[in-house]
């Protein structure tokens, strides 16, 4: 597993709540945090990378996973993990959201259920999962210390990983 490890990117960012523009993907500073995406990825695949993990949540991480596809028609030997944190994620979603959600999963060349329900829990062990298998990890962050971004990053330096933090400060 180590080896493969050394090939693995994992992904943690924002939800829409937490971006400046909310859930407005036509605002030019969410193209503008999505053409970042692309470039932190082709740097990461220029490095090896060609396992990439997307713990699936609504803003940044969907973002992410459709960055990996487009990534992968044109990249050879890209893969796109979806890390779901319960069989429930995206239940609650808009419609518009989920059916956005299920065509990723659909197009995911792996899929890895946490855990069948949902309990408090479930997003940490998500996320933990994604950092325990990777050797570097994309983040979308606000520079908040409080949540599940913040957390993630904490615990990918604890565990070694190169952490690449794209600044949501420069999207304001």
């Amino acid at each position: 597993m180590e080896m493969e490890r050394e090939r693995i990117c994992s992904f943690t960012g924002h939800r829409p709540d937490k971006l400046p523009w909310g859930s407005c993907e036509k605002d030019q500073r969410c193209t503008a945090l999505k053409g970042r995406i692309v470039q932190e990825l082709k740097l990461a695949y220029e490095e090896g990378f060609r396992h990439f993990i997307c713990g699936m949540a609504r803003g940044a991480d969907l973002y992410f996973a459709e960055a990996v596809l487009v990534m992968r028609e044109r990249c050879p030997g890209v893969l796109l993990e979806a890390a779901r944190p319960c069989e429930t994620q995206a239940d609650s979603w808009p419609e518009q959201e989920r059916q956005r959600y299920n065509a990723i999963l659909e197009r995911c060349d792996f899929e890895t259920l946490i855990q069948r329900h949902y309990d408090p829990f479930c997003m940490m062990r998500r996320n933990r999962y994604m950092v325990d298998r990777s050797k570097r990890l994309i983040a979308v962050y606000n520079g908040v210390p409080q949540g599940g971004t913040a957390q993630t990053i904490t615990y990918a330096l604890r565990r070694k990983l190169t952490v690449d933090i794209i600044d949501l400060e420069e999207f304001q």
